[in-house]
């Protein structure tokens, strides 16, 4: 590999690391950049799941005051249902195809960019329709969760948005609270979806080193930095990414 594309993949796994741990999405930055590098779609997307899943320890830990207390209930209720969609996900990426998985990822950004877009608004309403969730909406969540984990384990881009809107139905609304422990349910999916890859040698190592440190460093910056940016910025800047990223892999792909 060529010097400038070490530098490259590095720099959109920093930003990527950062992204999510303010906003979630990083993915949207860090499986098209491996894919315009000629790495296969497949192999790209699991070693993207790998690189980034230490940045998620390191921003968990960035925001580890808003957790105090919560660590025993989270685990049990919400953490669980993820873990075990992640495996059935990758799962299924294992057994799709690299040409069909070619022709998927750009719907998948895209529709990751939607859920961003539309998350925001979607989780105000819900979340005031909603002020005391009873025990069957807290077991539709916990389904909900199991799905997302699957999506997660399968793509990964938008798990953030879709975990920030079940917190919000559920009647959080400490901004970085939801943050904490969407954090931590992106290190259950993504952590078994890594073991899942591993296992089955889909990794890139090469590439997933030069992310790791990047991601690393970029999700602890990520975290520090929510606390004085906001979400709101950061959000449009992945929206406008995605667009951009999804329209050029459809025109582009191979």
């Amino acid at each position: 590999m060529e010097l400038w594309q070490e530098v490259f993949i590095a720099a959109s796994a920093f930003a990527a690391g950062l992204i999510n741990s303010i906003a979630g999405g990083g993915t949207l930055l860090s499986f098209p950049t491996l894919v315009w590098l000629g790495r296969d779609p497949v192999l790209a997307n699991a070693t993207s799941t790998i690189a980034l899943w230490p940045a998620s320890l390191a921003g968990l830990f960035g925001f580890r005051r808003e957790l105090a207390g919560s660590w025993r209930w989270v685990l049990l209720l919400l953490a669980a249902p993820p873990l075990a969609g992640g495996v059935l996900g990758a799962y299924l990426l294992l057994r799709t195809p690299s040409g069909t998985f070619a022709h998927i990822a750009p719907f998948l950004i895209l529709f990751a960019t939607l859920l961003m877009t539309i998350q925001e608004p979607l989780s105000k309403r819900l979340r005031g329709a909603h002020e005391a969730p009873t025990r069957a909406w807290w077991a539709g969540a916990m389904v909900f969760q199991f799905f997302v984990g699957v999506y997660g384990g399968y793509f990964g881009a938008g798990i953030g948005i879709l975990m920030l809107a079940a917190l919000a139905l559920l009647g959080f609304t400490d901004i970085h609270r939801m943050n904490a422990l969407k954090n931590l349910f992106a290190i259950c999916i993504n952590g078994i979806a890594a073991a899942y890859f591993i296992a089955s040698g889909a990794v890139i190592w090469f590439d997933v080193l030069v992310m790791t440190f990047a991601a690393i460093a970029g999700g602890y910056s990520g975290a520090r930095l929510a606390y004085k940016l906001g979400r709101r910025f950061v959000r449009v800047v992945v929206i406008v990414i995605g667009l951009l990223m999804g329209v050029s892999m459809l025109i582009f792909r191979r």
